[in-house]
C-alpha cells in the first residue's frame, strides 16, 4: 500500500490507497467494538450504580432556587408581533409568482440580503474539498 502525503505535497492518493486507508479504520473500528467490552465493561455498570445512588439523592435532596434565578413564564408572542392582513389573492397563477415579495413589508430580505462566509471548514483542517459529501 502506497503513502498518501497531504494535499499540496506532491503525491495525492489515489482512488485505491483511500480505498485500502478505509478498510483498515474500519477493520481497527470493528476491533475494538469487540475488545471494549472486555476492557471498559465495567464502566456500564459504575455508571448504573452512580445514576441510581444520584436518583435516591434527588428525592431526598429538594431545594428551592431563590427568585433571582427562577426563570419567568414566557411573554406571549401576541404582545411583541403584530402580523397585519395579507394583500388580495391574485385572480392568475402567473400573478401568484412574487405576488407578496412585490410589497415591501412583506419581502423576507427585511434586513439586506444573506450573505455565505467565504472561509472552508475543509480548507481550514487541510482536507481535499471531496472529502465529505
Amino acid at each position: 500500500m502506497a503513502a498518501c502525503k497531504p494535499l499540496g505535497s506532491g503525491k495525492e492518493c489515489s482512488f485505491v490507497d483511500k480505498d485500502e486507508i478505509w478498510k483498515v479504520h474500519v477493520k481497527i473500528e470493528l476491533q475494538s467494538a469487540k475488545a471494549w467490552p472486555n476492557k471498559w465493561g465495567f464502566l456500564n455498570k459504575s455508571y448504573k450504580e452512580m445514576q441510581e445512588e444520584s436518583n435516591k439523592l434527588k428525592d431526598v435532596v429538594k431545594l428551592e432556587l431563590p427568585q433571582h434565578l427562577k426563570t419567568r413564564p414566557p411573554t406571549p408572542p401576541e404582545k411583541y408581533i403584530q402580523v397585519g392582513p395579507s394583500p388580495p389573492v391574485p385572480q392568475t397563477t402567473q400573478a401568484q409568482i412574487g405576488w407578496r415579495s412585490a410589497v415591501p413589508k412583506l419581502q423576507l430580505e427585511r434586513y439586506g440580503k444573506v450573505q455565505c462566509g467565504k472561509k472552508s471548514f475543509l480548507k481550514e483542517l487541510g482536507w481535499a474539498l471531496d472529502a465529505c459529501s
